[in-house]
């Protein structure tokens, strides 16, 4: 029986396949891909703590991508989850990536995941007012969210760095995502994190586990040029592939090319039987390195 509530959908049958958000997010986030995974597998997808809906966090010092996964994993214990196949967008990417790294993961697909940059770099700051602005942008016309989201063309420009075609997102949708958006509970923790260089995520080389790296090809959040190589040059083994003409949250563009992505690895993994059979449509670009 499926159990959906704002801090948890989990639907379906199978071996275990975890969905994570990014950073702001929710489960609502994988909306338009969770029918056909659940057909497939045991879909569990979490808000994540410290979001709308999603339980409390305890942040200590800082808001750390591993103090994140701590708080994770009791929960995945809590639901009887001890490894799945973790699938992940930017922040969720990240935590999949972690979560491998401590043996919790029989494959993992990261799409765009965050906390790969050059903590060096002027990334991090960058990353830091990107959603800070977003943020009092959306604070500022939350109140006339309905109106706003009731046309086509105005979806497209408001979620323009997000994905590429904001008109797919139906209005409900996507007064849900703005005031989620604006229910997080740990943004200003998150933003003092990154921008205090301590949300960098480090020991790439230590994962064991099967994965793959899918990075939108028009990714304006964290464009692949410039986060996509420490994946490639650290991970072992890694099968990274480009998602053609779709944005950061790519499940919103190209749901069917989403669902490709997640389901051709994931069945590549399997302890038992492949579920299904696999879905047609173009080739990624694929690099395995």
């Amino acid at each position: 029986m499926a159990e959906i509530s704002p801090a948890l959908y989990r639907a379906g049958s199978g071996e275990p396949v975890v969905l994570l958000h990014g950073f702001t997010g929710t489960w609502h986030h994988w909306r338009p891909v969770l029918g056909e995974l659940s057909a497939r597998y045991e879909v569990i997808a979490p808000t994540l703590a410290g979001h709308a809906g999603g339980p409390d966090l305890d942040i200590p010092e800082y808001a750390t991508i591993a103090s994140a996964a701590d708080h994770l994993e009791t929960h995945l214990d809590e639901l009887g989850v001890t490894t799945a196949h973790f699938v992940g967008n930017s922040m969720g990417g990240a935590l999949s990536l972690e979560l491998a790294k401590r043996g919790r993961a029989r494959s993992v697909v990261a799409l765009s995941p965050g906390a790969t940059w050059d903590p060096d770099g002027g990334e991090p700051e960058r990353i830091a007012n990107f959603f800070a602005r977003t943020i009092r942008l959306t604070r500022s016309t939350i109140g006339h969210a309905p109106r706003i989201m009731a046309r086509p063309g105005a979806r497209r420009l408001a979620f323009r760095d997000i994905m590429r075609h904001g008109e797919l997102v139906s209005p409900a949708d996507g007064v849900d995502l703005m005031r989620t958006s604006i229910e997080c509970r740990i943004v200003d923790d998150v933003l003092r994190t990154i921008r205090a260089g301590r949300a960098h995520l480090d020991g790439l080389d230590q994962i064991e586990s099967p994965t793959r790296v899918a990075w939108a090809e028009h990714d304006r959040i964290l464009p692949l040029a410039l986060h996509a190589p420490r994946t490639r040059r650290e991970i072992k083994d890694l099968d990274y592939v480009v998602l053609p003409k779709v944005g950061h949250v790519p499940m919103w563009d190209d749901s069917r090319l989403v669902v490709r992505t997640i389901t051709e690895f994931v069945d590549r993994h399997l302890t038992g039987e492949p579920a299904g059979a696999g879905l047609s449509g173009p080739s990624l670009a694929r690099t395995t390195v």
